[in-house]
C-alpha cells in the first residue's frame, strides 16, 4: 500500500473506526465532536455522519451516547482476539469442523463459511475446515447442527500444514509494510486511514502458534503498534 495511494476515511468510518477501538464503546457528543475536528472533520458532517450511522444500525443512541450496534460489537469482539495476546499454551493438538449435511441453500453455505472464517479456521478441502486449538476463545460455531466437531493430530509436519492453509509470508510482507506506514505518518487523518488497514489486517491474522510462525513474524509488533495507537485516540477523546 504506496503511502500515495493513502486516502483519509470518510466521516461515518471515523466515527465507526473511533467507537469499535474504544472501550467501553461509548462516546459523547462532544467527545466524537473534539475527535472530528482533530481529523479535520466539521461538526455538521460528523452529526450528518452520526445519524446516519444510527439510521443504519451501525450506532445507538444510550442515555444521549454513542454505543455500536449489535452487528459491530460482533466485530469489536473479533477485532480485540487479533489485537489482544488470544493464544494460550499448545498442545500440537487442531480444532477440525467437517460439515456432515449437504444439500443447503447457497446463502446458508456462505453463512457457514463466514462464521467458520471469522473463527480463524482454514478450508483443508470442501467441507473440511481447521486451525490449531491454540487459542482461548470459545468457539464461535460449536453445536452447529449441520457440522461434527472434534480435535485431531496430524501426521504430516503442522508448520508445513499452516503454510499449506494460510498465506504466512504474504501477511508477514503486508504486515512490516503496515508497519512502516504507521510509524512514519503524522497526518492525522492519514494515520487512522493507516490504522483502520492495520486493524483489519490484524483480524486477518490466523493466529498460530508460534512454533507454526516464520521467524520474522510481525504480528506482536503490528499489535503493540496499534495499541499504542489506541491510546492516542483515547487522549483525543477526552473534553
Amino acid at each position: 500500500m504506496p503511502v500515495a495511494d493513502l486516502k483519509p476515511l470518510p466521516a461515518r468510518s471515523v466515527v465507526l473506526s473511533l467507537l469499535l477501538g474504544s472501550h467501553p464503546d461509548r462516546m459523547s457528543p462532544a467527545q466524537l465532536t473534539r475527535a472530528g475536528e482533530h481529523f479535520g472533520i466539521p461538526a455538521s458532517t460528523l452529526r450528518v455522519a452520526l445519524t446516519r450511522a444510527v439510521a443504519a444500525g451501525d450506532l445507538r443512541r444510550v442515555r444521549g451516547d454513542y454505543v455500536l450496534g449489535e452487528r459491530l460489537v460482533a466485530r469489536q469482539r473479533r477485532q480485540d482476539e487479533g489485537v489482544e495476546d488470544a493464544e494460550t499454551a499448545w498442545d500440537g493438538t487442531w480444532e477440525m469442523a467437517v460439515v456432515v449435511v449437504t444439500g443447503r441453500p447457497g446463502s446458508e453455505r456462505a453463512a457457514l463459511r463466514d462464521t467458520l472464517t471469522a473463527a480463524r479456521l482454514a478450508e483443508l478441502r470442501e467441507g473440511v475446515w481447521t486451525r490449531p486449538a491454540n487459542l482461548r476463545r470459545a468457539p464461535s460455531y460449536a453445536g452447529d447442527p449441520v457440522l461434527t466437531t472434534f480435535r485431531s493430530r496430524p501426521d504430516d509436519d503442522p508448520a508445513r500444514l499452516a503454510r499449506d492453509l494460510w498465506d504466512l509470508r504474504g501477511w508477514a510482507t503486508d504486515g512490516r509494510t503496515l508497519l512502516r506506514h504507521l510509524e512514519r505518518t503524522r497526518d492525522p487523518a492519514l494515520r487512522l486511514a493507516v490504522a483502520a488497514h492495520v486493524v483489519r489486517h490484524l483480524t486477518a491474522d490466523p493466529l498460530l502458534p508460534p512454533d507454526l510462525l516464520p521467524s520474522d513474524w510481525p504480528g506482536a509488533d503490528l499489535r503493540t503498534a496499534y495499541a499504542a495507537y489506541q491510546a492516542e485516540l483515547r487522549d483525543l477523546a477526552v473534553v
